[in-house]
């Protein structure tokens, strides 16, 4: 599978990081609010920004090795992500892709 012309390397980091931060941010929201679930946020945001960020990556590792037991959940659930179903990943593809 080949990747559109726009979506160059940089571009996608800028993007993790960009989604990173704005869930991060949800997540300290969330966890004053009870609306929202700020645990999830803050979750979703650090595993984003581990994928644009060699730093956030480093301390992601680092807490894989403390906490083990959390770190088996870590990896639990960024291979769920990865082995999301085909239908999901074709309606991401067409919201992004442009076709002809």
């Amino acid at each position: 599978m080949t990747r559109p012309a726009w979506l160059t390397a940089q571009l996608k980091r800028k993007l993790y990081l960009i989604a990173g931060t704005f869930f991060v941010i949800l997540g300290v929201l969330g966890l004053f609010l009870p609306i929202l679930q700020g645990v999830l946020f803050l979750f979703v945001g650090l595993v984003l920004l581990s994928k644009g960020s060699s730093r956030v990556r480093a301390l992601k590792q680092k807490f894989k090795r403390r906490y083990p037991k959390w770190g088996a959940k870590i990896e639990q659930a960024e291979a769920w992500a990865k082995e999301m179903p085909p239908r999901a990943k074709a309606r991401i593809k067409r919201w992004f892709v442009k076709q002809p």
